[in-house]
């Protein structure tokens, strides 16, 4: 009793709760965008065939603010601290989310969209990094479920409000959480190991020395880990209307539903990767097997019969949990470099990956028309899987590693 006590009292302080209500905001907006694309767009004055390129643009636009927002941010967590970014990253979206409120024209929207992935880049990369110091060792795992849960809850909360509201009030809504946040974040309190590294006589954030010794494979590698996550949410979910029509149904897949249920279903699977990770004592494990899941699950998902759409949703859902490594794949990023660089790492890792789907859907693009939607599909992700099983066993073991400590 008296554990679980102090394990309560370990997870509920404000820098572990407030790095997870910063999660649920970032998962609102990168949802929000794909649950309103074409009703935003159609109001701008979009229609037909143009809907699909000109939102593709938008998401590109706001995929490169990510990339280079969590370079950004990355080295000023290192820097300036964790704080600094818990502050600058949520106001800078919360001030774009709001404009995109406001948008009269495609370039307004392109260019808030861009200023809103520069923002949103920050919030898990910080707020993980935050976590995994604050937290002693054997409870990492449980901060990873606490965010990894608010977070797709931020997921879902987007699809309803998205459905109860028109689109510009959704944007509304979404700036006005993170400005409710960024009020709460003035009781936060910096990482005490980047307190006590702030005196000490060595560089902070400098991305140069990735590039020193065998950091730079590590960080490669460990990108590399992450990149099926991101080919099932931007390959498979995303272009699950495609998947549904050449399965053969008549019903149309709607994809704002899709990756609802594949998010609700990811809530749990980050639960439960937590929970096996402190259960083998082990990240590399628990990423392994849920790598080896996803897998089957994606062999599952494309070719399985399907009668209705009830059956394609369910395996949706099923899909999400399957691939319910994110934050603990981010826990383990942070884990892997000192203090010095790691708000630099656990910021631009997760982004690149991220980032990972501009080539990904272009390579799926590429194979689509000579092996079609399915075997196009399959063949992606069986090489993604290999290379991150392959990356995963030449990272080193994490778990109960100290977290004091400088590259």
């Amino acid at each position: 009793m008296e554990n679980n006590k102090t394990t309560l009292q370990h997870l509920l302080q404000i820098p572990v709760l407030v790095a997870a209500l910063g999660y649920l905001v970032d998962m609102y907006d990168l949802f929000l965008f794909s649950v309103v694309r074409v009703p935003s767009l159609k109001a701008l004055g979009v229609t037909g065939e143009q809907l699909l390129p000109e939102g593709v643009f938008l998401l590109d636009m706001q995929l490169a603010g990510l990339l280079i927002g969590g370079i950004l941010w990355g080295v000023m967590g290192d820097k300036r601290g964790r704080l600094s970014v818990l502050f600058g990253s949520i106001l800078l979206y919360s001030l774009a989310n709001i404009a995109n409120g406001f948008v009269q024209t495609l370039p307004q929207y392109a260019a808030l969209r861009f200023i809103a992935g520069i923002g949103l880049a920050g919030e898990l990369g910080a707020g993980i990094t935050l976590v995994a110091e604050i937290l002693p060792k054997q409870l990492r795992s449980f901060g990873a479920i606490l965010v990894a849960t608010m977070g797709v809850l931020g997921a879902i909360l987007a699809f309803f409000v998205a459905d109860l509201f028109e689109w510009r009030m959704s944007y509304f809504v979404g700036g006005g959480l993170g400005l409710l946040l960024l009020v709460l974040r003035f009781n936060v309190f910096e990482s005490g190991l980047f307190v006590q590294l702030k005196h000490k006589s060595v560089q902070r954030g400098n991305i140069g020395m990735l590039f020193q010794g065998n950091r730079l494979s590590k960080y490669l590698l460990a990108i590399l880990v992450g990149v099926p996550l991101w080919f099932v949410v931007g390959i498979l979910i995303t272009f699950s209307p495609e998947f549904g029509l050449s399965r053969g149904l008549v019903d149309p897949i709607v994809a704002g539903k899709a990756v609802m249920l594949a998010f609700t279903g990811q809530a749990f699977g980050d639960i439960f990767s937590g929970m096996l990770s402190q259960r083998l004592q082990s990240r590399k494990k628990a990423i392994q097997i849920f790598i080896l899941l996803s897998f089957a699950m994606m062999v599952f998902y494309l070719l399985f019969p399907v009668q209705n759409t009830t059956q394609f949703y369910a395996l949706c859902a099923c899909l999400g949990f399957c691939n319910g490594y994110w934050t603990l794949f981010i826990i383990l990023a942070a884990e892997l470099f000192g203090t010095n660089l790691r708000a630099t790492v656990a910021t631009t890792i997760p982004n690149f990956v991220r980032g990972a789907t501009i080539p990904l859907a272009a390579m799926f693009v590429l194979l689509k028309p000579s092996l079609g939607v399915t075997n196009g599909a399959l063949v992606i992700g069986a090489v993604v899987v290999i290379v991150a099983l392959v990356s995963l066993h030449f990272l080193d073991e994490t778990f109960a590693k100290e977290m004091d400590y400088e590259e």
